[in-house]
């Protein structure tokens, strides 16, 4: 039971990073999130079924990816300690989905429904606008992500990753890491080289 609250206090937090919540926004959103523990290489989400819920990180690690037709999956996201992930088109459209959410450790997760969300949209303002804010900055990662792709070279987007994600760097595998820039995980052992000999 302490470890629930201990949990949910994490949310909390972050929540009240954008705007100071008040006891019943509070009361409200403890109410509406669902703890889930899922063990390494559990799925929150698999292709093909819908999203049914919008996730916070509380502890662990999780990859979303794609798998292309000839079986190579293709890592699109990391999300780590305090951080969301959801396939956001089939969650809005409730649609099925065309990407798996894994977990790479063993993780607990805080869930909420798009009915629950949508009620917390339509009752209380200040979390239309945080849950915006928390959309907003996805598309902007993804957005900066496929620039990337487009005019960097694989070192670049290697120091961007570690720039982007410091903590998650040294816990995920080579082959994790090289799936999401796009390289083998040879070629990602020889950029570590080459960029440890320029320091």
């Amino acid at each position: 039971m302490q470890e629930g609250i201990k949990n949910k206090e994490s949310l909390l937090a972050h929540m009240n990073t954008a705007f100071a919540l008040t006891g019943e926004e509070t009361a409200e959103l403890i109410s509406l999130f669902a703890e889930r523990k899922v063990k390494r290489r559990g799925f929150i989400l698999q292709q093909g079924d819908i999203c049914r819920h919008f996730t916070f990180v509380v502890s662990g690690c999780f990859k979303m990816y794609a798998i292309d037709s000839n079986g190579k999956e293709f890592n699109l996201e990391f999300a780590a300690e305090n951080e969301w992930i959801s396939d956001l088109t089939s969650f809005y459209d409730e649609k099925p989905s065309s990407v798996y959410i894994e977990a790479i450790e063993p993780s607990v997760v805080l869930q909420i429904t798009r009915a629950h969300l949508i009620y917390l949209y339509s009752n209380y303002p200040k979390f239309n606008s945080t849950f915006r804010i928390i959309i907003e900055r996805k598309y902007m990662e993804l957005q900066k992500r496929v620039l990337q792709n487009i005019s960097a070279t694989a070192e670049e987007r290697y120091s961007n990753f570690i720039q982007q994600f410091p903590k998650l760097a040294s816990r995920l595998p080579n082959t994790q890491i090289a799936s999401y820039l796009g390289i083998t995980s040879e070629f990602l052992s020889k950029i570590r080289k080459d960029l440890a000999h320029k320091r």
